[in-house]
């Protein structure tokens, strides 16, 4: 059974075949061949995938639908989603438009990148300083470090110096080329091993800038970054079982003979050692030898008084030690790391057509982000969403005219969950990606209970404003309509003559004893304050006496009391009588209980 787990991990197969082959028959050397096929390459194949299984059952995503792990795939990717930072074209300045065209151009990007593969390719020879090749080599790596400054140059002339720092790739580029200036001073003054050493440091680090030029290579990257965060606990995981197993290791195996395997580059003496042979357990490479030299007995070794004092190994022991070690590590652990890995590289690379948002999309909207946020903060008033909105495109546009309500409850949403803040890059984004997918498919209960209630909510609020703003419109339209009809009878009264054309012929004799007032035509007037004439009265005051007259008469008065209440308010009177009584009947008016509250608002100008 040893010598078959043994098998399983592809160690020592091909030994036990010629074993096989050189006592018994040819026949029986099928018998290890059909045990590796069955047992290596399908049963620890089904192991793995039981492994990958039980993981994602602990996480949850194994009893998700298709839609809700697009869904969970989709929120990954809008987390990891930044924006651009790329300031906006200077079109104010010709010539800072112009460069920036240049460096933002698909064949000025590409050949970039292609000098920064062929500077990485002068690794390719060795640069000693005693072979005749090195000078040529560091002087065209030289030349290329100009050009990278002279890129960095043209970009912050193009972003300005500000809207070029606004960009971690930007800061990193920065950083490189200001390390490539500092080796070119080492070089053309030293030429010796140190400026090519340091020369080969700067020329790698150049070659992780390429990574940022390519899309598929900035996907392989960020699956690494993020497969190596999500793995951190596990990692550490490995590192702490490492090194319970390597202190273990020192107490059971410390004083063991040295043999084939176990020697001074392998072995248990100290805890360090002991850790570096376990990790290289880890790879796989000859655990075996090294579990069968920790089985070292009588005669190959000697036997002590105690346990200090032998070079002897223990077979249960060692059987123990490295099988459970191999087991936990390798077919666990290291499977854990495979499905993250695998988990994360279907992340960014599943089918566009498949996901719920593709990359396109999102690069859409931080383009368009870029467009309205000036200040390059990652962050905008909430008064510019309505922007962000109008300009998107692809599956994230919504048509204001055709979505009006839509478009309503998307505004609203950002201003009641920021209470007219400042909001995100990935507040709108989050926002946009719940308004573009079926929720009722996509979200699990929870989530889904609280986006409902949260959209029912949005709808309510949304539904009072509009009812409540198209009441004050029509309030405002009333008050408008009643102020107008005002305007216009009061034009009327001060236009029409005294005696209107389409007064009913009842009252025409009415109108007649008022025109027969004794006196009307033949009054002169005076401007004496003095005088002791008669005064006639102006048109507009006939016209303000006589019309209340006319219109608020009783059909039951008589028509002598009529005419005599008519001249009693036609009595000519002194301008100066006028004006005493004009001025005691405004002060009674405004000494009255209703309006000695607001006498001096109600007041006009002409009363004064």
């Amino acid at each position: 059974m040893l010598a078959l787990f043994e098998v399983l991990s592809f160690k020592g197969w091909l030994d036990i075949r010629d074993v096989l082959l050189a006592r018994l028959s040819p026949l029986h050397t099928i018998y290890i061949h059909v045990f590796v096929f069955l047992g290596c390459m399908i049963g620890l194949t089904l192991f793995v995938g039981v492994v990958i299984a039980n993981y994602g059952e602990n996480k949850g995503t194994a009893l998700l639908t298709v839609d809700q792990r697009r869904w969970c795939d989709l929120k990954k990717r809008l987390k990891i989603a930044q924006p651009l930072h790329l300031p906006p074209r200077p079109d104010h300045h010709k010539a800072r438009a112009i460069i920036y065209d240049i460096t933002q151009h698909i064949i000025f990007k590409r050949a970039i990148a292609l000098l920064v593969l062929a500077n990485s390719s002068l690794l390719c020879v060795s640069w000693d300083t005693k072979q005749s090749h090195t000078i040529p080599l560091a002087t065209i790596s030289a030349s290329l470090t100009c050009i990278f400054v002279f890129e960095v140059l043209m970009k912050m002339i193009a972003f300005t110096a500000r809207g070029y720092w606004q960009s971690r790739r930007n800061r990193y580029d920065l950083f490189v080329t200001v390390l490539g200036v500092l080796w070119l001073g080492l070089h053309f003054l030293l030429m010796d091993e140190t400026s090519n050493a340091f020369g080969f440091i700067v020329v790698i680090l150049r070659f992780f800038t390429i990574t940022g030029k390519h899309a598929t290579l900035k996907m392989l990257m960020l699956t690494v970054a993020v497969s190596v965060y999500k793995s951190f606990f596990i990692i550490m995981g490995l590192f702490l079982l490492i090194l319970c197993y390597a202190l273990a290791g020192v107490i059971l195996f410390g004083a063991v003979k040295f043999g084939e395997n176990i020697s001074r580059h392998a072995n248990f003496r100290t805890a360090p050692n002991g850790v570096i042979t376990l990790f290289r357990i880890v790879t796989g490479e000859d655990w075996n030898k090294i579990m069968h030299d920790a089985m070292l007995s009588p005669p190959y070794c000697t036997r002590g008084r105690d346990y200090w004092s032998t070079d002897c190994g223990n077979f249960s022991a060692s059987l123990s030690f490295f099988c459970s070690f191999y087991v936990c590590i390798t077919y666990i652990v290291l499977n854990l790391l495979v499905a993250i890995i695998m988990e994360n590289f279907s992340l960014f690379y599943s089918n566009e057509e498949d996901a719920l948002l593709s990359y396109a999309d999102i690069r859409n909207f931080q383009n368009t982000w870029n467009l309205v946020d000036l200040s390059q903060r990652g962050m905008i008033p909430i008064s510019r969403v309505r922007f962000v909105l109008r300009l998107l495109k692809g599956r994230l546009e919504v048509d204001p005219n055709k979505d009006r309500l839509l478009f309503k409850h998307m505004c609203h949403e950002m201003e009641r969950l920021h209470n007219g803040e400042d909001v995100t890059f990935h507040d709108v984004l989050n926002m946009l990606s719940y308004r573009s997918v079926d929720i009722r498919k996509s979200l699990q209960l929870e989530e889904l209970l609280a986006r409902e209630e949260l959209e029912f909510l949005i709808e309510e609020e949304v539904a009072k404003a509009t009812i409540r703003s198209w009441l004050d419109k029509c309030l405002r339209r009333i008050k408008r309509e009643k102020q107008h009809q005002s305007l216009l009878h009061s034009l009327r009264a001060t236009n029409e003559p005294l005696i209107p054309f389409n007064i009913p012929a009842a009252d025409t004799e009415e109108v007649g004893a008022i025109a027969a007032i004794p006196n009307a035509k033949t009054a002169t007037r005076t401007d004496s304050m003095t005088s002791n004439r008669k005064t006639l009265l102006a048109p507009n005051e006939i016209r303000a006496r006589v019309l209340p007259l006319v219109s608020e008469r009783d059909d039951n008065e008589s028509e002598d009391n009529f005419l005599k209440n008519t001249k009693k308010n036609l009595t000519f009177q002194p301008k100066t009588q006028l004006i005493v009584g004009e001025v005691h009947e405004w002060w009674n008016t405004l000494m009255s209980p209703k309006n000695c509250s607001n006498c001096q608002t109600n007041c006009s100008q002409e009363d004064i």
